[in-house]
């Protein structure tokens, strides 16, 4: 049996967004007249949590604030941090839907409609 051992890397990005993501970011927020997309965590579903993105005019006291691009800054919301560490976001097409996917190495568990999660 193989085991691994992940370590802690401050270095690190708290969260990575695709380009898809980010172009679907970028027309939300245009279209909202909005500069901020938030990403914060709910208690939500049979599992535990909820992933919510809001569009806003700034981020919040204590969010992280990274700048994705030009059109796109994510501030996350300090809850969210410790549990969203990661993951990588992504933008999907799920028949006529587009539908953001939250690419997270901490989950353990989700629920089977796929609106909540819980971590270790």
């Amino acid at each position: 049996m193989t085991s691994t051992v992940s370590t802690f890397d401050p270095a690190a990005p708290l969260v990575s967004v695709t380009e898809k993501a980010a172009k679907h970011f970028a027309r939300k927020l245009l279209d909202a007249k909005k500069p901020v997309v938030r990403l914060s965590i709910k208690p939500s579903g049979c599992t535990g949590y909820a992933y919510v993105l809001d569009t806003v005019d700034a981020a919040e006291p204590g969010d992280t604030v990274l700048v994705v691009d030009e059109a796109v800054t994510l501030a996350i919301s300090p809850d969210a941090a410790p549990i969203i560490r990661g993951t990588e976001i992504d933008m999907a097409i799920e028949g006529v839907n587009r539908v953001i996917k939250y690419n997270n190495p901490n989950v353990v568990a989700e629920c089977g409609c796929g609106e909540s999660f819980s971590v270790s």
